[in-house]
């Protein structure tokens, strides 16, 4: 094999895009909790844009090569060392055989993407490599089939990702202005001063955050009246109102149907603002709408449009 994991990280899998269209069969889609920086990194190596990489949490694994690649990690900044010296996010990095790479810190963020410039050779499920549940393991091994070595001082596949376009993702990606949501279903069935607590005050994501979802703790909310709700599909962003009057943001590893309180969705491009958020990140909310979140989308998606 070509890349072992010699020190097993907290939570750390295989994600890729996901795996849609099998969730009226209870099956989640999961893919990645940052998708905007997973796909920069794959951009960066010449990748399809949704191709598998390594989903990194701190405490992190730690690999070893046992021939040589082309990566790029990008996301959360956790100090990556290559044989213990300093190498740069966002940047297309060759590794050689025998080479290790380690995290030493978290600076920056909550997850960090591991890209491989080439094609896992492993087996998809359901047309995703995406893990759920299961967790890499210490002596796991993996292997990507290498296209031949570009030049290194080249942006492979993509020349037009530009420093500055790399800095716009990323300053969008860590921003702390509010997470835009649409209203869902159960938002009117909030009390009046429970929708201005929700749009007026701040929260952090509680310490039991995961893949599936990220409990928020703040001010407690209220239904204008006790209210029974049908199960219903969700999908990543649904803001749930728990029992308890906490909030539960679903993300990727989420269950298919839900039958708490559906306040509202977290737009899509903001789920990786969301999901790199730190403890302590203070988090407040903005109400938009459907065509703003289709403008925003476009906004993003216009980045990694190839430029002639």
């Amino acid at each position: 094999m070509a890349i072992k994991i010699i020190k097993k990280g907290i939570s750390d899998t295989i994600q890729d895009i996901g795996r849609y269209g099998y969730q009226h069969l209870g099956i989640q889609a999961n893919g990645y909790l940052d998708y905007l920086s997973a796909r920069l990194a794959n951009t960066i190596l010449g990748n399809p844009t949704k191709s598998p990489v390594f989903e990194i949490h701190f405490p992190a694994s730690s690999f070893t090569f046992t021939k040589s690649y082309i990566i790029c990690i990008s996301g959360a900044n956790f100090v990556p060392v290559l044989n213990e010296k300093s190498i740069a996010l966002d940047t297309a990095i060759e590794v050689k055989e025998n080479d290790t790479l380690q995290f030493l810190k978290p600076i920056e963020g909550r997850i960090s993407y591991i890209a491989i410039q080439g094609k896992i050779k492993e087996e998809a499920w359901l047309d995703s490599h995406s893990y759920f549940a299961n967790s890499i393991q210490k002596d796991d091994q993996f292997e990507w089939e290498a296209r031949p070595t570009m030049n290194k001082k080249m942006l492979p596949g993509n020349e037009t990702i530009t420093s500055l376009i790399i800095n716009e993702i990323r300053s969008h990606v860590f921003s702390t202005s509010p997470l835009h949501f649409i209203p869902g279903p159960a938002w009117k069935d909030l009390t009046h001063e429970s929708q201005k607590v929700f749009l007026s005050t701040g929260y952090h994501i509680g310490m039991q955050a995961n893949r599936m979802g990220y409990p928020l703790k703040g001010a407690l909310l209220q239904l204008s009246k006790p209210n029974q709700y049908l199960s219903a599909a969700v999908t990543r962003g649904t803001l749930q109102l728990l029992p308890n009057g906490e909030l539960m943001v679903l993300m990727a590893d989420h269950q298919t149907i839900g039958g708490y309180a559906n306040l509202g969705q977290i737009i899509l491009v903001d789920l990786p603002r969301l999901a790199q958020a730190s403890n302590q990140t203070s988090i407040h909310f903005k109400e938009t709408s459907i065509e703003t979140a289709h403008k925003l989308y476009q906004q993003i998606e216009k980045k990694f449009i190839h430029r002639s």
